[in-house]
Parts: structure tokens; sequence; C-alpha cells
């Protein structure tokens, strides 16, 4: 069976791994990270976090940048080539799926996104910050709160979009991320002065070991790490169809999921001392980024400047997920409706809007992010973990994953993506419902 044409490769390595940990770095990596850390045991907490996120990276990360570049395509055309490959129709159909759960979130992320946008611009007058920032949160939440600020978001990720798959990708991610990092760490060493931050950092650090005999723990960790790392049967399939012959996936994937746990980390320390030095709730969510924090920077010395700091640098998180969230919608869109790919860009634009604004007002949206997070993109990562490692099968997918590579993966790899793997996917859906929820 021959392999499919993609549209263009990234240049570099670091180019490849900086796009797919802007796809990895959201805002699950900033709200809701340090929440669960405190919550869950502190240091012990990060036991089978790493565990998870080890494991998830190496098989999980490798699969799907595997599948996209053995295929040359997004999720349709990936799932029916593995389909095709056991003389089975309905992949495309399959593939559907997983594209669906990444325009689903699409719609909603964008919505947030374009929070932070406000938010920010708000921190640089000083609107949000000399105000109560419930009041402010309440009104850019409401219905129809943020047209322009949610509008904007979603021009900037087409209009990178629409400078190349490939070009617009690399570029924007090797800014941004180096960005995001920096600035976080500006923001974390500030922090660190604050009197009572000590008091965030044994939130996070002192270790209750109890709390590792708690179900709950680990489940949360292995979906913390599952959806951090955005495995999802689909964003990470088109990156990997972008992938050079030459480059060690396995390897790639390796740094992608150390490189969005320091993210995780740096926010955490960014975000949680602060919170403790003025003796607020730390809690998840968006409450945390858009009232805790805000009456933090209100409090800080030059906090202004702060502010604005931290949300350029939570949107250019938001903005890197976005353009991996729109460029599997788009592939899709340019290679099985045939338009030319900046037609493509404005029609998933403008889908995502049209269907957005009218979710803006904050409980909409969360039920709306709730049944696609719960539901629809858990589905899509256990349908491709079964298509990567079941219907395509270990030989193939293992053949692909050592072009480039020269140690051999060792026969634990066999068992841990088949097996281990697929079970823990399928794990993570039945949680997800049973918790409403995990990631």
């Amino acid at each position: 069976m021959a392999e499919m044409k993609n549209s263009g490769e990234f240049a570099t390595k670091i180019g490849f791994v900086m796009a797919s940990v802007g796809s990895a770095v959201g805002m699950g990596n900033i709200w809701m990270f340090p929440y669960r850390v405190g919550q869950y045991g502190g240091a012990a907490f990060l036991i089978p976090y790493f565990l998870f996120v080890a494991l998830f990276g190496w098989v999980g990360l490798s699969g799907e940048f595997g599948l996209g570049r053995l295929t040359g395509t997004g999720p349709i055309g990936s799932y029916d080539y593995a389909m095709k490959s056991r003389g089975k129709r309905g992949g495309k159909f399959l593939g559907a799926i997983p594209l669906f759960g990444s325009l689903g979130i699409a719609i909603g992320y964008s919505i947030v996104v374009g929070w932070v946008l406000r938010s920010m611009f708000g921190s640089l007058t000083g609107a949000m910050l000399d105000s109560d920032a419930g009041e402010f949160f309440a009104q850019m939440t409401g219905p129809f709160g943020s047209v322009p600020w949610h509008l904007a978001v979603i021009v900037i990720t087409v209009l990178v979009l629409a400078c190349g798959a490939v070009e617009g990708i690399e570029k924007v991610n090797k800014v941004m991320m180096p960005s995001f990092f920096i600035l976080f760490l500006i923001i974390a060493v500030r922090v660190a002065f604050l009197p009572g931050a000590a008091e965030g950092y044994a939130y996070l650090l002192i270790p209750h070991w109890e709390q590792l005999l708690r179900p709950e723990t680990w489940i949360m960790a292995m979906g913390q790490a599952f959806f951090s790392l955005s495995i999802t049967g689909s964003g990470m399939i088109i990156y990997g169809s972008y992938l050079s012959k030459k480059e060690d996936i396995v390897h790639s994937s390796g740094l992608t999921a150390a490189l969005d746990t320091v993210a995780a980390l740096i926010a955490g320390f960014a975000i949680i001392p602060a919170v403790f030095a003025f003796g607020l709730d730390p809690q998840k969510g968006p409450p945390l980024l858009f009232i805790t924090l805000p009456k933090v920077f209100a409090q800080m010395p030059a906090g202004r400047l702060f502010a604005v700091l931290f949300f350029l640098s939570v949107l250019f998180a938001g903005i890197t997920s976005l353009v991996n969230m729109f460029e599997v919608v788009g592939e899709a869109v340019q290679r099985h409706l045939r338009l030319a790919r900046v037609p493509a860009m404005l029609l998933v634009g403008a889908v995502a809007f049209a269907v957005g604004v009218f979710i803006e007002y904050e409980p909409y949206m969360g039920r709306w992010m709730d049944m696609i997070t719960i539901y629809v993109v858990p589905a899509g990562a256990v349908l491709g973990a079964v298509m990567i490692y079941w219907v395509l099968g270990l030989p193939k997918i293992r053949a692909e994953l050592m072009r480039g590579r020269s140690k051999p993966l060792g026969k634990a790899f066999d068992f841990c993506a088949k097996y281990l793997y697929v079970l823990l996917a399928t794990a993570v859906v039945a949680f997800s419902v049973i918790y409403q929820g995990i990631g």
C-alpha cells in the first residue's frame, strides 16, 4: 500500500518539538495541574504523574506521530489507511470522531483564549486590576460578552495557518513557546520574593504519602498526564505527518513530554505561591486564572506589568494549542472537500466562531467543553490507540518508529503499547464518565 504525500515537512527537529509542545501546553497546565498537585498529595502526586507522562509519551505520542508520518495525513486518512491494511472499510468514519473532538475543543478553547486576550488588555489599561475582578470576569463571560476578543483570537489563528501548513506552525511556535517559558520563569522568580510564598511551595512540594493509597490520586494523575500531552487521536497525528523520515520519533516524543511537564511545573511555581502569599484560594478552573490571580497582581508591586506578562504567556500557550486544533481540521477540509488552504482555514475559523459566539456565556461554554472532553475526546484517543497498535499492528508502526532511529525499541515497548497503553486509554474513557472529567 503506497504512502500518502503530505504538504511539507518541519524544517528542524526543534521546530517540530516546539510545535508539539505548543499543542500540548495549555490551560490544563496552568489552572488544573498546580491545584491537583496540592489536592492529591503534593510531591507524592508527582510520582504517579511522572510515571504516566513517561508511559504516554513513550508509546502514546510516539504512536500518533508514527501513524501520521507513515500515512502523511490526518486522522480520517490515517484511520482509513489502517483499516484498509486489514481489508476493511469504515476508517474515514472512525477518523471523523477524533476530528470532531478537535473541532469541539477549538470552539470552546477559542472563547477562553479570547478571555485571556481581553484580560491582558484589561491588565494593561488597568480596567481589570483597578476594578473588582469578579465583576470583570462576569461581564466578559456573559452572553455575547466577549465577541470582538473571541473573533480576534480566531483571526490570529487563521492568519498563522494561512502562511502555510508547516511554515506558519513552525515559525509561531519557535517564538511563542520559548517566550512562554521565559515569561513564566520571570513571574516565578518575582513570586519567590513575596512574603508568605513559602506556604505555596509547601502546598506543592511537601509529600503526603498517604494520598498514594487513594485510587483517586492515581486516576487524576493518569487523566492529567493523558490530556496534558494532547493525546486525542488527531492533533499529534497531523503534526507527525509533517515530520521528516530522518527524525527519531521516540526521542522527539520524549522531549515533548519532558518540556510539557516542565511547563506545568513552572506554572505551578509561578501561580500557587503567589496565591498563598495573599491568602487566597488556589481553586482550579477559570476562577483561578481570571479572578484569583488578578487579585494577586493588584496587590503586588508592579502588579500591572506582571499581570500583562502573565496573560501574554497564557495567550501564547492558548494560540499554539489552537493552531494545532485548527490545522488538523483544516487539513481534512483541504484534502476531503478539495479546498485550497486559505479558504479551508477561513471555513474552519468561520465554523468555530459561528458556533462559539452562541456559547460565550460561561455556563454554556462549560457544558459544551464537558461534553467534548468527557465523552468525545477520550473516545477518539482510544480509537487512535486501537487503530495504531491493533488494527495497523505493531510490525508496521514499529518499522515506522525505527526510521531515523539507531537503538531498537525492545520487547517492553510492544507490551506497553499494545496492552498497557490501550488498557489505560480505555480506563481514561471510563473514569472520565464516572468522575465527569479527569483531565
